[in-house]
């Protein structure tokens, strides 16, 4: 089978898209078949051309046998809502021209938060007769008012009308929760036609080790209790209620919040953790793939954190699988809902209210002097890990995959 997969996240970039796309393309690959992937030019969330790369308008490479296309686009930080539209309405447009190019495929996938990447993808199986698939990462427009950057208005009615439109001209709509599975059977899309494949973690790369001495020393970590906050830095996050708790906890010399990544919040939490002078709290910008692994192994307890809005029951974000994968125990700050079912199901941590510092807070503190509960959350968040391998969830997806595409040749 020749896969064609349209999204605007792809590594070196490190956020969960990429990570996804990436992983799945590569055991698509080993198991025989061939994937193409249209992408752009790495600069998330920065808005940043990656070094060693060029925002061209067209350059084709390889990356552990998976075919790369990379595509010129505006680009920009990931911030402002007219300049971002820009740069998602640019890789749409670029991505849909590319994918003409390219040796007829058996099937489109195109993947979302931001569905104008599905909207190119769409049409591009359209003119070129051949299946598509959906794959829903996000509630989109939905997620834009739950993190608050646009209210409802015209426009967003517009694009939900185009959501749903996409939905049901899919072959398959691939949602990463069953939440985002019930909405849509709630909106009216057919059951058949939407398949979940949640997230998971590459056991391949993630696994115990022991705590990076020399990172310890380095950040000034030995002897801490370390809480680390390891990922994309946004909106969705509600990270100032991470500050508020750190704030509460000052009287607790040995504790020490690590915040290792990037992205649109990360400026703001900087400048506000400088001037409350949080001595407790450590920045780390974004690392390599190869190096991140350091990071997680100094980690105590994983922090995990949501907005409290009802969009974010519907979510699980990638970290958790991450930490299993690590042997990590969680402290998921999120509303109740799918991630927190898998928390308290697999007791691979503990759940605290959202945006509620001192919760947070209590939590942490607790934890900290209950070393029998750290190492039972530890020992069942690794043994959870294989539920949730990406091995797995890569055979998922490619049998809807195999399943649409004679469904449509026989058409």
């Amino acid at each position: 089978m020749h896969i064609l997969f349209l999204t605007d996240n792809f590594p070196p970039e490190r956020n969960a898209p990429a990570s996804r796309v990436y992983e799945h393309a590569w055991y698509w690959v080993r198991w025989g078949h061939k994937v193409t992937v249209l992408t752009c030019a790495p600069n998330f969330p920065e808005g940043r051309v990656y070094e060693g790369y060029c925002n061209r308008w067209y350059s084709v490479g390889e990356m552990d046998g998976i075919r790369v296309v990379r595509v010129k686009t505006f680009i920009t930080q990931n911030e402002g809502v007219i300049l971002r539209t820009l740069d998602y309405l640019s890789f749409m447009i670029a991505g849909f021209w590319a994918g003409l190019w390219q040796v007829r495929p058996d099937v489109v996938v195109a993947t979302s938060p931001q569905f104008f990447t599905t909207v190119g993808g769409w049409a591009l199986a359209r003119l070129r007769r051949l299946p598509f698939a959906f794959e829903l990462r996000d509630l989109w427009p939905a997620s834009i008012m739950a993190v608050g950057a646009m209210r409802e208005n015209v426009v967003l009615r517009w694009l939900e009308r185009l959501e749903l439109f996409l939905y049901h001209s899919s072959a398959k709509v691939v949602a990463l929760t069953e939440a985002f599975k019930h909405d849509l059977l709630a909106r009216g899309i057919p059951a058949e036609k939407v398949e979940v494949v949640i997230n998971g973690v590459d056991l391949t790369r993630y696994s115990p080790r022991p705590p990076d001495a020399d990172l310890r020393k380095r950040l000034g970590l030995e002897g801490c209790f370390v809480i680390g906050y390891v990922g994309t830095h946004g909106m969705a996050h509600a990270l100032d209620n991470v500050l508020e708790a750190a704030d509460l906890l000052r009287d607790a010399p040995t504790i020490r919040f690590l915040f290792v990544g990037a992205g649109v919040a990360r400026a703001a939490l900087v400048q506000e953790a400088n001037k409350r002078r949080l001595d407790n709290v450590i920045f780390v910008p974004a690392q390599p793939k190869e190096r991140i692994l350091a990071y997680w192994s100094i980690c105590n307890l994983a922090l995990v954190s949501l907005k409290n809005a009802p969009l974010f029951t519907t979510v699980i974000p990638s970290k958790i699988f991450e930490a299993m994968g690590m042997g990590c125990p969680i402290l998921l700050v999120a509303p109740d809902g799918e991630a927190s079912r898998i928390v308290r199901c697999t007791d691979a941590g503990v759940v605290a209210p959202p945006e509620c510092p001192t919760a947070l807070a209590g939590a942490v503190r607790t934890l900290c002097h209950d070393e029998v509960s750290l190492r039972r959350l530890a020992m069942n968040s690794l043994r959870a890990a294989p539920q949730f391998s990406r091995e797995k969830q890569a055979r998922d997806m490619l049998n809807v995959l195999t399943e649409i595409i004679p469904t449509s040749r026989s058409s």
